[in-house]
C-alpha cells in the first residue's frame, strides 16, 4: 500500500502536520468509518468519515464523526441550500477521483464545498481518510477546517 496519495500530497503542499496510519480495510464492513475506528483502536468520534452529497444538485463534501449520521435538512441549511441528498457511489468516485471507502476530503479531482461537523473541532487530533482504502491521516481538526475552507456547522441527525 502506498502512503503517498493525492490526499497526502495535498496536505504536504499545504504545510500541514499529519501522520499516516494504515489498517486492515474490511470491504464487508457495515460501516467503513466504524471499522476504521475499531482497527485503529480509536474512539469513533475522533475518526471522521468523508461523505459526498448533493445540495441543490451541487456536490458538497461532508465530514462527520464515524458514529454519527448526517441530517440532510441541516446539511442543506449549512450549505445555504434548500435540499440535500447523498451522492450515488459511482458519482462520488467520478467527482472525487477516489474509490468509495477511500474518499478523502483532501486532493479531490474537483474540490467541492466542504462542511465539517462542529463537534469534530472539539478534539485535539482526528483521523480522516488518507485517499485510499485502509489509510487514515491524523491531524488537528482546525487544519482540516482551514485547508478545506470548510463551513463549520451542526449537521448530524
Amino acid at each position: 500500500m502506498s502512503k503517498v496519495t493525492p490526499a497526502t500530497r495535498a496536505l504536504a503542499a499545504a504545510g500541514v502536520a499529519f501522520t499516516v496510519h494504515a489498517y486492515d480495510y474490511d470491504p464487508e464492513a457495515e460501516s467503513i468509518g466504524l471499522q476504521a475506528a475499531s482497527a485503529l483502536g480509536e474512539d469513533p468520534a475522533r475518526v471522521l468519515k468523508t461523505l459526498m452529497a448533493l445540495v441543490d444538485g451541487r456536490p458538497v463534501c461532508v465530514i462527520v464523526p464515524s458514529d454519527q449520521e448526517v441530517s440532510m435538512k441541516k446539511l442543506a441549511a449549512a450549505a445555504s441550500g434548500k435540499s440535500a441528498q447523498m451522492m450515488k457511489p459511482i458519482e462520488a468516485e467520478r467527482v472525487t477521483g477516489f474509490r468509495v471507502g477511500g474518499i478523502s476530503p483532501f486532493g479531490q479531482r474537483r474540490p467541492s464545498r466542504t462542511v465539517i461537523e462542529q463537534r469534530a473541532l472539539g478534539h485535539d487530533q482526528v483521523y480522516v481518510n488518507g485517499g485510499q482504502r485502509g489509510l487514515q491521516v491524523r491531524l488537528r481538526p482546525a487544519d482540516v477546517r482551514d485547508v478545506l475552507k470548510a463551513i463549520v456547522a451542526d449537521v448530524v441527525a
